[in-house]
Order: structure tokens, then sequence, then C-alpha cells
């Protein structure tokens, strides 16, 4: 084809063969029009496909990123009661008071048996991704 030859035929490309000719370009180089001089198709549907593309990945949002801080370990279960939270060690210094216990702590118990302790302290937004994970979890 020359480059004053006009391209009048339409076709319809299914999804899988979007992706095969966009990945073609990106094999290539990036180069939109050697790709579509070899299928006989126009520039601006690749690029066009390509922005589409881009845009679309632009506007997924990210994960969620969710932190975990060590609030304990559990101890194992017994004949004398379930299993129960073990304080965390003192060297951990995010916990005040050396990581012992405190007033105002709660315990948060799940049907299966899990149980989460948090005192006055805790980050709320993370006690609101780490409580979601368990609610899906169970």
């Amino acid at each position: 084809m020359s480059g004053s030859e006009i391209i009048t035929r339409r076709r319809k490309w299914n999804a899988s063969e979007k992706s095969a000719l966009l990945a073609e370009v990106a094999a290539a180089g990036g180069k939109v029009s050697v790709v579509a001089r070899r299928h006989g198709m126009s520039e601006s549907v690749l690029y066009n496909w390509r922005s589409a593309r881009n845009a679309a990945a632009a506007a997924k949002p990210e994960p969620e990123r969710v932190d975990f801080v060590p609030l304990g370990v559990f101890a194992g279960a017994s004949a004398a009661g379930p299993a129960m939270l073990v304080p965390p060690k003192a060297e951990y210094s995010g916990l005040p008071h050396g990581g012992e216990a405190s007033a105002g702590t709660i315990e948060i118990a799940w049907p299966n048996g899990a149980r989460i302790h948090v005192d006055a302290y805790v980050n709320e937004a993370a006690l609101s991704r780490v409580l979601r994970a368990m609610r899906r979890a169970t």
C-alpha cells in the first residue's frame, strides 16, 4: 500500500483481536504505522484502541492497601478454655505502655472463635479494614 491509498473497508474486531494487535504494536516498539500497514487498517484505529485501553487502566481504582499491626499472638486452646490473645512483647514500641494491657482495651470476638483486641490508640481506618476483611473471611 502506498501512502496515498485510502482504506475504505470496515471490519469488526473482537476484544482478543484488539488485544493481539495492541500487543503487536508494543512488540514493534510502539510503531503503529508498521502494524497498521501489515493488517491493512488505519493507524487511527490502533491509536484509538490504545488510548481507550490506557484510559480504562487509569480509571481502575488501586486495590485497597491493608496494613497490619502486631497486636499479639494466640496461645493454644486447652481444656480450661478457648485460645486467648497473649499481649505483645514489650519491645514492640508501637503500642503505649510498653505493650501492657491498659484501661479501654476492647475485645472483638467472632462466631468462628477469632478474637481481636484493640485499645484506645487503635487507628480507626486500619481497624475498619481489618473488620471488613474478617467479615469477608467468615
